[in-house]
């Protein structure tokens, strides 16, 4: 039996460490490909180098008529050797500078793109050997920062890697960026992180790790070990204790954990009350100016965190979140999984030898991840693709003032007929979330949305649809 690819109109083999080629301007060549033919490759895991000729346009209000400089590119997109069957696999590229999205089918007509810098994204259906069995699941990969000219010809490859659905904990919300005082000034201790059970069984909490990227997606340098692929390097960790069977977390249902778990309206009138939290994030601070509340909110296990105060999350959204669920106790974690590395920082000054240190987690034991950022700052996603292959915001501009009393909260697909939500989650923050939302605990509360104290006066089910 032939393992087959849908390329919207004919199937085509698709073997393992074989590769294939298709070029759009050339049916012959299309044709020929479809047919079976084969280019043996030394690339581990499967490739289809997709030519396209990228017609670049460009505009000129004295004279349209003019001749349109093309540009052609040579994508090749590595599929891993466990996948079997490819179908909808589609191209999207965001203009970094206009934030223009246009998206393609991976073969087809002609791809017609301005000049300028883009990320560009692949999506497919895939089918894929998980041991013995036959599974299906999504195929993702990204690639940042294209330059596209109409100097030079165009190539670059795009890795992707299998979207395996863990049937974990996803997470539902995350609101970093805090309140303010009737003054305007910042409030601390109420940000808070919820995860949510999407599956149809009971889950059990015991185990998970809140995790923060120790990298800003506003800056990067090339790290020497590069473990981005395989690990995740963070500065705080925090796991919720018990010993598997403890923390309960019904289907459709939400866990939640926060900074102080106190009714914070005592000490901001424009705040909200965490009383009821599951669990909180607990520091002993060394700064007798900068302590921590012990509330009456169980605390989590505190593996590390960088700081020798307290830990908040960064309130301008540049930094990665995701939980995992931990496979080591803590003092395995700090003697095992200790992460040294080297880059080069370049200012005008001249160029700077770095060496800093940090933690790591495997990416196998992380079960979801949230990348974030603002879109003028953003320069990389922290988390790689087979985890998070988009990113979300609150706040369209560094230390943007109307991103206070918002949050990013997961989208929901529908409602059962139980009346649980089923929410998305296709690792891709962009298409997952829904940006700058009233966060859910104040429209529960009916709690102030601003400085002014002006009261939420809606409920939703995700920060947009409204609840019946």
């Amino acid at each position: 039996m032939q393992n087959k690819q849908n390329t919207g109109g004919e199937a085509i083999e698709l073997l393992p460490g074989t590769a294939k080629q298709f070029n759009r301007n050339n049916p012959a060549q299309a044709e020929g490909a479809a047919q079976g033919s084969k280019q043996t490759s030394t690339t581990v895991g499967g490739l289809i180098p997709l030519l396209a000729a990228l017609a670049l346009l460009l505009f000129s209000c004295a004279d349209e008529t003019s001749v349109i400089p093309h540009s052609n590119a040579g994508i090749t997109i590595n599929i891993p050797e466990s996948v079997t069957e490819v179908t909808g696999d589609t191209l999207t590229f965001l203009n970094l500078s206009t934030l223009a999205v246009s998206r393609f089918p991976a073969r087809g007509e002609a791809i017609r793109l301005p000049n300028g810098f883009y990320d560009c994204s692949y999506t497919a259906e895939v089918t894929y050997r998980k041991g013995l069995y036959l599974s299906k699941t999504l195929l993702q990969g990204l690639k940042e920062s294209i330059p596209v000219t109409g100097d030079a010809d165009l190539t670059f490859t795009l890795n992707t890697s299998i979207v395996e659905s863990k049937e974990d904990f996803i997470i539902e919300e995350i609101f970093f960026t805090g309140t303010l005082r009737a003054t305007g000034t910042q409030y601390y201790g109420d940000s808070f992180v919820k995860l949510y059970n999407n599956t149809d069984r009971v889950l059990y909490a015991d185990g998970i790790a809140l995790l923060e990227s120790k990298f800003l997606s506003v800056s990067t340098y090339d790290y020497t070990p590069d473990i981005r692929e395989d690990t995740f390097t963070v500065h705080a960790v925090y796991v919720v204790p018990g010993n598997g069977l403890e923390h309960p977390v019904q289907p459709g249902e939400s866990f939640l954990i926060c900074d102080n778990g106190m009714d914070h309206r005592q000490a901001n009138p424009n705040s909200f009350d965490l009383s009821h939290a599951d669990f909180e994030w607990y520091d002993k601070s060394n700064s007798p100016s900068t302590m921590d509340i012990d509330s009456k909110t169980p605390n989590l296990d505190k593996y590390y965190c960088y700081t020798a105060t307290i830990w908040v999350l960064h309130n301008r959204g540049f930094r990665s979140y995701a939980i995992a669920r931990m496979e080591a106790d803590s003092a395995t974690f700090l003697k095992d999984y200790f992460y040294t590395y080297k880059y080069v920082m370049h200012l005008p000054q001249g160029d700077f030898p770095m060496s800093q240190s940090a933690y790591k987690i495997p990416n196998s034991w992380i079960v979801d991840g949230v990348n974030c950022s603002v879109e003028p700052e953003r320069v990389w996603n922290v988390l790689p693709p087979s985890i998070d292959a988009g990113w979300t915001h609150c706040g369209l501009m560094d230390s943007d003032k109307t991103r206070y009393f918002k949050s990013v909260r997961r989208k929901m697909l529908y409602l059962r007929e139980d009346g649980r939500r089923l929410l998305k989650d296709t690792n891709n923050s962009s298409e997952d979330f829904n940006t700058e939302c009233i966060p859910s605990i104040i429209e529960e509360q009916g709690t102030a949305i601003d400085a002014a104290g002006t009261k939420a006066s809606r409920i939703t089910c995700d920060g947009i649809q409204i609840k019946n």
